[in-house]
């Protein structure tokens, strides 16, 4: 038993970073991925620019991309992060060209659009022909943002928001749906209740990352980073290494 310790003690000692980076798991949420022209708030917003140079510093550093159908993998792979996009807006076509743009041998960027279901199709968000190319391509899952975008802990229609978004989503994607974005990163009891009967993830806006603790409903509290106009690259560093 005295060996079996040392080996271990002797792994965290020669490998500490390692070991540890893998405890820590940042989701990261963005919005808009265009450059700002005045309309709506302006922390929404991350310019192609830039989220092109928070990519390359995930390449760069040996970052795995993870969608929610890979979560089993976070504890398998180096340096674990979850790229996350709310609203379904338009713009996120975006990031997907500088997804294919980065992608190598060695780095399969990947990520994740919680839509609004009832959203599709206006002038500023995807269209179902967009869902289905992002899905069909294997970079982007889409999931859900709800079928309205409403608070969850001030309603009662929870099949149409929950259950209805989820049908129609799979219905244009052909692709299952198995995590929810809670509107506003709000929630409750009620809500994560609600929300198990129809999905496998549940995530939150609460602002840390995430680190397995085995507490009740762990992956219905999933925590995300914003990443704003305004992070700096030195901030992205900090938030995805921890620091």
């Amino acid at each position: 038993m005295k060996q079996v310790a040392m080996f271990f003690l002797c792994i965290l000692f020669i490998f500490p970073s390692q070991v540890l980076a893998q405890s820590q798991v940042p989701i990261l949420v963005y919005h808009s991925i265009e450059e700002y022209k005045g309309k709506g708030s302006k922390e929404l917003y991350v310019t192609p620019e830039n989220f092109e140079k928070q990519m390359i510093y995930l390449r760069d550093r040996g970052y795995t991309l993870l969608t929610f159908e890979r979560w089993q993998d976070f504890d398998k792979v180096n340096k674990p992060i979850f790229i996350t996009f709310d609203d379904g807006y338009k713009n996120n076509v975006n990031a997907f060209d500088i997804f294919q743009k980065l992608t190598n041998e060695h780095f399969k960027p990947s990520g994740t659009i919680f839509v609004i279901s009832d959203f599709i199709g206006r002038s500023n968000r995807l269209s179902k022909s967009d869902l289905k190319m992002l899905a069909d391509s294997g970079i982007f899952s889409i999931q859900s943002h709800t079928a309205t975008h409403p608070d969850l802990t001030k309603i009662t229609n929870y099949e149409y928001e929950l259950k209805g978004s989820k049908e129609k989503i799979q219905t244009i994607t052909g692709k299952p749906v198995i995590a929810l974005a809670y509107p506003y990163g709000n929630f409750s009891n009620k809500v994560v209740a609600e929300t198990k009967k129809y999905y496998l993830f549940g995530l939150t806006t609460t602002p840390k990352t995430f680190s397995e603790k085995g507490i009740k409903d762990e992956v219905y509290l999933l925590p995300r980073i914003y990443i704003k106009y305004s992070t700096t690259l030195d901030d992205f560093a900090r938030i995805v290494e921890g620091k």
